[in-house]
């Protein structure tokens, strides 16, 4: 199956001291909707409680699954996306089903061939919760989860609660729009790549504009978050996924993860993933990394050789002002054209991860990103109009 494009170090730690700039990004004020225990317990009394949460599911430091049994609340089965439940797991890696070693729970897995939970896997259910950070992009994988999880709720007649996450790129939209043909795990809805939305809010987009299978719709209860708003700069305490593990590396993400279908390394197999780029064959440019196997990266990208190349996540703040940009592949389209390198390496890859074969096939006819822009720009306007029914935050 294919790699997922999930940014997958440790899950619940840095590898890198976090800057006094991304510190200040935090903002105490957030709660977030897993701690409003007020809005959302009362639907779990005497139900049998099945939960879809990660390493991200924390209320302050305890995670949610913990949480909720100190609460008394009957957790039945807990479902874990790419990664793993308590994120342990690496990027495409298969995730099996299990036990949570600390609390003797099931685990089924949502990644792999079983993406959407069975009858069966939740004949014990009452009521789901779901509590995952998302970063924002259409190729992240928890998006992907959320819709399939959404669908079976609907077809067995489970209640859905979504308990809310800021969104770190919620502060802009931008992108092509998925195309039909282009429907995979990494891109599942008529969105663009950078949608502007929470888990929450891009839930009730989902049930609105009828996307499940058949049309269906579940019922869906969202408990936002208090205090927040799109424009809030919001830095994750926890990584979301093995290979995102700072606030530059969550803002270049919709960029640099469309070098995943070219020959061009984006860091995995460093301690700087999705915050830097180079190629071997890339002129000197007074910086260089070698990949090496790492937890995020079994077997990266130019395994062992020194790449040239560039580190645009250098400063946090930098890196979120660029937004969605084609530069980063303009300018390694054209240095590797020089010394006749091989660019794109994996069309159906990289079309999957645009969600179109336009931009591709433009990138590479040798425009410019204002010509490439064009393309999606009514598709844009159209998708906003959408997105404005079904947004909870201003």
């Amino acid at each position: 199956m294919l790699t997922s494009c999930v940014a997958a170090g440790s899950p619940l730690k840095p590898t890198k001291p976090i800057s006094a700039t991304e510190n200040s990004f935090n903002n105490s004020a957030i709660i977030l909707g897993n701690a409003r225990f007020d809005q959302y317990l009362p639907l779990l009394k005497n139900k049998r409680v099945g939960l879809v949460g990660n390493q991200s599911s924390l209320v302050g430091k305890t995670h949610l699954v913990d949480t909720l049994l100190a609460q008394n609340v009957q957790v039945t089965t807990l479902f874990s996306p790419e990664h793993g439940f308590r994120g342990t797991a690496d990027a495409g890696a298969t995730i099996k089903d299990g036990k949570d070693a600390k609390t003797g729970l099931p685990i089924i897995s949502l990644y792999g061939a079983n993406k959407k939970p069975t009858p069966e896997q939740l004949s014990n259910v009452d009521v789901l919760l779901f509590d995952i950070q998302d970063v924002g992009v259409r190729f992240y994988t928890y998006i992907s989860t959320l819709h399939y999880v959404m669908e079976a709720c609907a077809e067995n007649h489970i209640p859905l609660i979504v308990l809310d996450k800021p969104n770190p790129n919620a502060h802009y939209v931008d992108g092509p729009i998925l195309e039909p043909k282009w429907k995979s795990f990494i891109g599942m809805d008529p969105v663009p790549i950078v949608y502007g939305m929470t888990m929450g809010e891009y839930a009730k987009m989902i049930n609105g504009e009828k996307w499940l299978k058949k049309g269906v719709q579940c019922e869906l209860t969202v408990i936002p978050c208090e205090n927040y708003t799109h424009n809030t700069p919001y830095h994750l305490p926890v990584h979301p996924s093995p290979n995102l593990r700072s606030s530059s590396a969550i803002y270049l993400y919709p960029s640099l993860c469309l070098f995943e279908g070219t020959s061009v390394s984006v860091g995995r197999g460093t301690e700087t993933p999705f915050e830097i780029y180079g190629h071997p064959k890339f002129p000197k440019t007074g910086f260089s990394f070698t990949p090496k196997p790492n937890f995020g990266a079994a077997k990266p990208l130019w395994n062992g050789q020194l790449c040239n190349g560039f580190w645009p996540g250098k400063d946090s703040v930098a890196a979120r002002n660029v937004h969605f940009t084609l530069k980063y592949l303009i300018q390694a389209r054209d240095l590797l054209a020089k010394v006749h390198e091989p660019f794109i390496t994996s069309e159906n890859m990289f079309d999957k991860l645009a969600g179109t074969s336009s931009l591709r096939e433009k990138l590479m006819a040798g425009a410019s990103e204002a010509e490439i822009r064009k393309d999606w720009q009514e598709g844009l306007e159209k998708f906003k109009t959408i997105r404005n029914k079904y947004l909870i935050y201003k």
